[in-house]
């Protein structure tokens, strides 16, 4: 029987692919689609994929499918090809990174979810397919420079932190599900405006205005093929980017730049810088911001408390883990800032 999954110790995987000189573009894509049996087409998509080397990470659902994926240049026209031979994916968007060197994945994982975004939703009424209307760049800048429209982040409040579109309304959240009942309130106050929603490829804002027509809002617009697609966009149309700084990625960039604009902060001292990473200190891996100086200088640990165990000798390290609480252990993904007596420095 084929094997359909990747045993490969994940170290060896991410050294081969740092040494590789082969070639890759990474592509995201989704589809809102009724799958009826998840399992079969995972197997099946895990074999076609495998076959000409795409590494990623793709989430299958009875809702449909979402991927993240790394594939070879030479590869590109037959990826599209296999994935076109499937019907409902048949001339979906692929939406292709802006800053990229296409070493964003380091193997192919395919798993199946619940759902493709998870969203607390129970209603069986709700249909994803009755979203809200697509509009390219050059809508968008129209429809944002009227006063009675206004644009809502659909992201997490790390994502924003390093990049979002001028006056954004960009709710404090760290989970999608838990984004719908404060937007719901918010858009009670703007019940005759415009409403654009936006997200990183479009997949949470295509459910988002779909599910807000559900609940009876009006004059729903999401950004077609989201920050990544309107930023392309708006550089071959040669009009305003009204996007700012970085676009915040789930894959190990972390990140690709769209304007040269820092507007973030390195959480441990202050300066300004938008680069994320996980804290070196596996125990903790707590998300953050961390300037290039101090990364140096803490040798890319959040606290003092993740340096001194990170000096620990292995042995010493294993006997303590899962006995002490790091920055990590205790918040949530990004809530950096509310390690306050942990860190390094004080804002």
């Amino acid at each position: 029987m084929k094997q359909l999954h990747n045993r490969v110790d994940r170290r060896l995987l991410k050294e081969q692919l740092e040494s590789s000189t082969v070639s890759r573009t990474t592509i995201s894509f989704y589809k809102y689609a009724k799958i009826d049996n998840p399992n079969l087409f995972r197997d099946h998509l895990y074999t076609i994929l495998t076959e000409i080397d795409v590494l990623g990470r793709i989430y299958v659902a009875y809702e449909g499918i979402n991927g993240q994926i790394s594939v070879p240049d030479t590869n590109i026209e037959e990826f599209k090809a296999r994935l076109y031979s499937i019907d409902f994916l048949n001339g979906c968007r692929l939406n292709v990174a802006i800053d990229d060197d296409g070493k964003s994945f380091f193997k192919l994982a395919i798993k199946i979810r619940k759902k493709i975004v998870a969203d607390g939703i129970e209603d069986e009424n709700f249909d994803v397919t009755d979203n809200g209307k697509h509009i390219n760049a050059i809508e968008f800048n129209k429809l944002t420079d009227q006063n009675d429209t206004i644009v809502i982040d659909m992201r997490n409040h790390y994502e924003h932190e390093v990049g979002h579109f001028k006056g954004a309304i960009k709710p404090d959240v760290e989970t999608f599900r838990e984004s719908l009942p404060i937007v719901e309130d918010i858009l009670d106050e703007h019940r005759d405006k415009n409403v654009i929603m936006y997200c990183t490829g479009g997949i949470r804002c295509e459910k988002a205005t779909a599910y807000f027509k559900h609940r009876g809002f009006e004059n729903l617009y999401q950004v077609d093929g989201g920050i990544i697609e309107y930023a392309r966009k708006a550089k071959e149309a040669g009009i305003e980017n009204k996007f700012i700084g970085k676009n915040f990625v789930f894959d190990d960039r972390l990140g690709e730049r769209i304007t040269e604009d820092i507007i973030a902060k390195c959480h441990q001292c202050g300066q300004p810088s938008d680069t994320h990473t996980n804290c070196a200190n596996d125990a903790c891996h707590i998300l953050f911001i961390q300037c290039d100086d101090c990364s140096k200088k803490h040798s890319g640990c959040c606290s003092e408390k993740c340096l001194d165990f990170n000096n620990l000798p292995d042995e010493e390290k294993n006997q303590l883990k899962g006995t002490l609480e790091f920055n990590g252990t205790k918040f949530g993904k990004g809530r950096y800032k509310a390690a306050k007596n942990n860190m390094l420095y004080e804002d």
